[in-house]
């Protein structure tokens, strides 16, 4: 899918819009997806990750109409840093799993159902590249924050954690439509967390493999090196991040 133009709100469902942040890297693709859930075209709206604290984009945010509420998916600054600023423009709350995030609202609960702007928003926690991650439910599509993306892979903090997510997402039905943090959307998210589970549990394999050659005390680094030899040295530094979650994940096993 053709990625959409930076400033133009884009209809991706018939509740889901995307503003495309212009914060492009190699750990958030195009930029960050800032999405805008309406029930109808007169309804406020539930806006979800604001992205960084960018006055033009928070700008042309808040253009959007009516605005209820604010939710986050986790805390990461590309997500986050711009809600205060946004919440106080558009006089709205954020809500979010980690309790320090939020403004005027309680925090998230695991499996709880949102009412807002005519829609009915449930809450599944799914840590694991973040320990406040969660995924969020809503007529047939999934909005994933970072915990899977719509190219690519994940950084992760907690593998075991990360692993029990995607197992989560995998028993939303068929064909429900996944809304990532960053990328395009996915037709079918729950094939595409079996393609991760599938992809996490070769990585693992060759983590092993690596561990038999370079010892069972090497460092991410050297792991690093050996598994993802093929992969774009930029991306090295973050790979480090995965392979030591990786790491504390067999090593956790072997206790």
């Amino acid at each position: 899918m053709t990625a959409p133009a930076y400033g133009v709100l884009r209809r991706v469902t018939e509740t889901a819009s995307v503003l495309l942040e212009n914060n492009p890297s190699s750990m958030t693709l195009e930029g960050t997806n800032s999405w805008v859930l309406r029930a109808a075209p007169d309804a406020p709206a539930v806006v979800v990750d604001p992205g960084y604290r960018d006055l033009e984009h928070l700008e042309l945010l808040a253009g959007v109409g009516a605005v209820e509420l604010i939710l986050l998916t986790h805390f990461h600054p590309d997500h986050a840093e711009g809600a205060p600023w946004f919440a106080e423009c558009v006089k709205a709350p954020v809500r979010a799993f980690d309790p320090a995030l939020c403004i005027d609202a309680s925090s998230f609960v695991d499996g709880e159902e949102i009412s807002a702007g005519g829609l009915s928003i449930r809450v599944l926690h799914t840590p694991g590249h973040t320990d406040d991650s969660v995924s969020l439910v809503l007529d047939g599509q999934v909005l994933t924050g970072d915990t899977i993306l719509g190219r690519g892979t994940t950084v992760l903090h907690d593998l075991g954690d990360y692993l029990r997510s995607l197992r989560k997402l995998i028993e939303l039905p068929p064909g429900t439509v996944g809304l990532p943090g960053h990328g395009p959307e996915l037709l079918d998210l729950p094939a595409t967390a079996r393609e991760y589970l599938s992809h996490r549990e070769q990585r693992l394999d060759q983590v092993r493999s690596a561990l038999e050659t370079l010892g069972a005390d090497a460092t991410p680094r050297q792991v690093v090196e050996v598994v993802y030899a093929d992969v774009d040295r930029a991306l090295w530094a973050p790979a480090e991040l995965s392979v030591q979650a990786q790491l504390d994940y067999l090593r956790s096993e072997e206790k």
